[in-house]
């Protein structure tokens, strides 16, 4: 860890950080409506917040950070919208590659790319490829993602070499589930972040938030700033986290 993070968590006041953070951006619909205006200024303004949290995750020394931007649900949105959220999907690519290899912060999709139109899917790949070497953190965007879909496909995974003899049905453990999913790579969330005051985690990560701890937001999206994120980091690091144990004594 640099010094410059160090110095960043310390006036923070964030000594015990998590290693992943994942975030349930909720909102930008709801915070365009408050002000009378149509949901796609919400989603601009949510692509504001997105830049600043990735910012401010960087600044901290965060090595993981995940993002649900789009779920497998979120097709079923007027066509208007999502072919919006596509566009801006591809502006924020545009925008932010440089800010992505300043950084050297990786960029990483979830989700089934295959559903993306062309134009999106090409503007993630391409960055995907041009930070593959950035080692200082990790950004994983979850689009057109679904954490039971996820899981299912894991099974299929699995159930296939089983089939082909490479693996045996008594082989098969956590690990090597975690194994199959599309998060393989990347380790278990340490804290959820939802915005909007909702407390449902929407089909996000399912395996993998199991031993997470939450931290409920009740601002919408696009009003959540740095000094937000840092106040869930304050409170994730006061937590006891007992994974299913009886936590420390006293």
């Amino acid at each position: 860890m640099g010094s410059i993070e160090a110095d960043n968590r310390q006036r923070a006041g964030i000594e015990d950080p998590p290693q992943h953070v994942a975030v349930i951006m909720d909102g930008n619909g709801r915070w365009a409506k408050q002000r009378g205006l149509p949901r796609t200024a919400g989603h601009r303004e949510g692509a504001r917040a997105v830049r600043e949290v990735v910012t401010r995750a960087r600044e901290l020394g965060i090595p993981y950070l995940t993002l649900y931007a789009f779920s497998t649900q979120n097709w079923q949105r007027p066509s208007a919208e999502v072919e919006h959220l596509m566009d801006l999907l591809v502006e924020f690519c545009e925008k932010e590659r440089k800010l992505m290899q300043d950084k050297r912060i990786r960029l990483r999709m979830i989700g089934r790319r295959d559903s993306l139109p062309a134009p999106a899917r090409f503007a993630v790949e391409s960055v995907e490829t041009l930070t593959r070497q950035n080692k200082a953190m990790q950004l994983t965007i979850a689009l057109s993602y679904g954490g039971r879909e996820e899981i299912v496909a894991a099974a299929r995974t699995l159930a296939t070499r089983c089939l082909d003899g490479e693996l045996r049905p008594d082989d098969i453990d956590e690990d090597t589930f975690a194994e199959a999913l599309w998060t393989s790579d990347t380790p278990d969330p340490d804290l959820l972040i939802r915005t909007s005051g909702e407390v449902r985690v929407s089909n996000f990560l399912l395996w993998q938030i199991a031993y997470a701890e939450m931290v409920i937001e009740t601002k919408c999206w696009p009003d959540f700033q740095a000094e937000d994120f840092d106040q869930a980091l304050r409170i994730y690091q006061s937590r006891d986290r007992r994974f299913g144990g009886v936590g420390s004594p006293g």
